[in-house]
């Protein structure tokens, strides 16, 4: 099994940044695509960025394309979520997950980011 903790949420201005971390233990190896979904009050939790084991494949959804950046560091076990310029749109819990050899996926306990306008 993989665990997973988030750090880094908290409370930002409009236009202001914030960076979001995640640690994953357990069975890292097996670690394949880490990424970030977020869940706005009322909404559907949505895949905001993705990140492969190699780092060449990065997907971002559109709203965030060119204000965030997910990175991953150089024991692939720890993935990152750069938030500049943030809107208070963006403002959601935010999910790390880690998906696994055989489609297994584990999931973060949740950080709350709140943008304040």
């Amino acid at each position: 099994q993989v665990q997973l903790v988030e750090s880094g949420g908290g409370l930002a201005q409009a236009g202001g940044s914030l960076r979001l971390s995640c640690a994953a233990s357990g069975r890292t190896f097996h670690i394949y695509t880490m990424g970030w979904s977020r869940q706005a009050p009322g909404k559907e939790r949505e895949s905001v960025a993705s990140i492969s084991r190699s780092g060449d494949y990065i997907t971002y959804v559109d709203s965030v394309k060119g204000r965030f950046t997910i990175s991953r560091d150089g024991a692939k076990s720890t993935v990152y979520l750069q938030m500049n310029s943030l809107k208070p749109e963006d403002t959601a819990v935010y999910y790390c997950y880690a998906v696994s050899g055989g489609g297994e996926t584990a999931w973060g306990q949740g950080t709350q980011v709140t943008v304040s306008s």
